[in-house]
């Protein structure tokens, strides 16, 4: 399913204010009755650290923080360390840099972990009150007692244990007594709910394990359904967003605020975010890492906001994706050329224009001066006048793109061709005399004469020529490495493989291809890592911020442009020769 029509975006003031979605519909109807006894409205973001952070956290970063904002309320960034076999420093801070990254900065930072001995106190307090027991059974065992959506749950033998036998092996399990697994907490709900979530769920696991902050002091960690109300009501979340598949989760997380009689924090879930052409499962991002299929979690294929940001992507990008798209109550995907079109718009704003060639095909001005150079001047980016602009050499060897000339051409291919006549950027106009070929028939040069008069690339008596091509002066010429970076999957929904079959099947072979060799124009020698341009006729491209080196950048394509040839092509069904 694809995305609904976008609404008008906040960020662009000719267009009308969008209207509230249905979260801030639910704040505004808040504020208005005073439901929360006049507290400011407070959101949280809540990631585990146990991976980096994707577009898919995106979404929700600019709506916890972008309500808080809206509202002069505060959201806090909470880890929900609760898992310590799983969680890692390294992603509590990648995580904080990407938070940054975006565009947000938190009111308070905190941590699950800040409160388990308060959440252990809440767990006894349950057990006194008989709203919890231990149990002994295996995962096994109770997952088969659990019941069904038609019939009851089986109530296990050890759900009638005393208060005191209750309290007594819960404090053992937290002194370390017991292994992995061999009890449980669990709330004493009722066995035939609807609801199978609320058959007696489970609330605290044993785990001896070390934990990245707590180190060993804990060997019991509290289930995320147990800690998320809790936490959130510790620091008076009004509002608790989560996705749509913690709605059934709602229930448990308001039993537990009710029967603890604590601050009543209030949880509302909203449509996650599914891309076309990529995977959001952190599981399966983790499955590529460990797998060895891409470089890493900062690898520009993957849709991680690190690998985005290595890639080229802008927070203004992300942030207007995310506005545009919207906040619903149900589950759709969104075309992966949204995300694009959004890095489009901000780069052709922002983004300086440089030349490269990146396979180049050499061609010889034959009619030009020897050994002279003519500095053009060349406009950096013609959305930004202040920009300014730069000088690009012409000498009399050049180098153009191989795509640009064709033997035989089409009627629909306005580019070189013997006899054809081109501009080339900035430049002069030049006409294809003579085609030369190697032993085995391929195209390794072309020799054309220019027209001295059409400096500038101006027709001097007004005849039209369609065409303009980008150029390199083959002398002034910088070599490097290019890497063109396509979608990570080949088909628009990898989750949908029959069954029995791996979703890596769908990788597409060709996200990558190295360009070992392209010619690019001498301006961009020093170009700083991170930095983006647009290359002309070819895209945006960045300078990887990993494997580039001082006068060596290696440049990461962020985004083609559209290419009205190609489109015509593939409409057509032809191809180039």
């Amino acid at each position: 399913m694809s995305a609904p029509e976008p609404t008008p975006s906040a960020d662009n003031p000719s267009t009308p204010e969008r209207s509230l979605n249905f979260i801030e519909q639910i704040v505004e109807e808040d504020l208005r009755t005073n439901r929360n006894g006049g507290l400011p409205v407070q959101t949280r973001f809540p990631p585990e650290p146990n991976g980096y952070l994707h577009i898919g956290h995106a979404k929700s970063i600019c709506l916890n923080f972008g309500l808080a904002k809206k509202y002069g309320g505060k959201c806090n960034l909470r880890f929900d360390d609760t898992n310590p076999t799983t969680e890692e420093t390294e992603y509590v801070d990648s995580i904080q840099e990407d938070v940054r990254w975006v565009g947000f900065n938190w009111d308070g930072l905190y941590y699950a972990s800040d409160y388990f001995e308060q959440l252990y106190q809440w767990a006894e307090q349950l057990i006194q009150e008989n709203l919890a027991y231990v149990d002994s059974q295996s995962a096994d065992e109770m997952a088969k007692q659990r019941g069904s959506a038609t019939v009851a749950g089986i109530e296990t033998p050890f759900r009638n244990r005393s208060v005191e036998e209750n309290l007594d092996l819960f404090r053992r399990m937290k002194a370390g007594e017991f292994p992995d697994g061999a009890h449980v907490l669990r709330a004493k709900i009722d066995l035939a709910e609807t609801h199978l979530i609320m058959r007696d769920p489970v609330l605290y696991r044993i785990r001896h394990a070390h934990h990245h902050r707590t180190g060993d002091k804990w060997c019991i960690y509290p289930m995320y359904d147990y800690a998320h109300g809790q936490c959130d009501s510790i620091e008076k979340v009004t509002h608790s967003i989560c996705t749509l598949e913690f709605e059934t989760h709602r229930r448990l997380y308001d039993w537990c605020i009710e029967n603890l009689r604590i601050f009543p924090s209030r949880q509302y879930e909203f449509a996650r975010l599914n891309l076309t052409y990529t995977v959001l499962s952190k599981r399966r991002l983790l499955e590529l890492v460990k797998g060895n299929h891409l470089a890493g979690w900062d690898d520009p294929r993957m849709p991680t906001l690190c690998g985005l940001r290595r890639r080229g992507y802008t927070p203004e990008a992300i942030r207007a994706f995310c506005d545009r798209i919207g906040v619903a109550r149900f589950n759709s995907t969104i075309e992966m050329s949204w995300l694009e079109d959004a890095l489009r718009d901000d780069l052709n704003k922002r983004a300086p224009r440089a030349m490269a060639v990146l396979k180049p095909l050499k061609v010889v001005v034959t009619n030009w001066p020897a050994g002279e150079v003519d500095w053009l001047d060349a406009v950096n980016n013609p959305e930004d006048a202040s920009a300014g602009s730069r000088k690009v050499p012409f000498s009399g060897t050049l180098y153009v793109e191989q795509d640009d000339f064709m033997e035989n051409p089409p009627k629909q291919f306005f580019r070189l061709g013997p006899g054809r006549e081109v501009r080339l950027r900035y430049a002069y106009l030049i006409t294809c005399q003579e085609v030369v070929k190697d032993a085995s028939g391929n195209v390794v040069e072309l020799r054309c004469t220019y027209d001295p008069a059409s400096r500038g690339g101006n027709s001097p008596d007004g005849r039209k020529v369609k065409a303009t091509l980008h150029w390199v002066s083959a002398e002034h010429a910088i070599a490097t490495e290019v890497r063109l970076y396509d979608h990570l999957c080949r088909q628009p929904n990898p989750n949908d493989v029959p069954e029995g079959v791996d979703w890596k099947t769908t990788i597409n072979p060709n996200s990558l291809e190295v360009v070992p060799q392209a010619m690019l124009e001498p301006s961009l020698a020093q170009a700083a890592p991170g930095s983006q341009w647009q290359f002309e006729r070819l895209g945006y491209f960045c300078v990887d911020s990993v494997d580039s080196k001082p006068g060596q950048p290696i440049f990461n394509r962020s985004v083609t442009l559209r290419d009205s040839w190609a489109k015509a092509q593939q409409k057509a069904g032809g191809q180039r020769s």
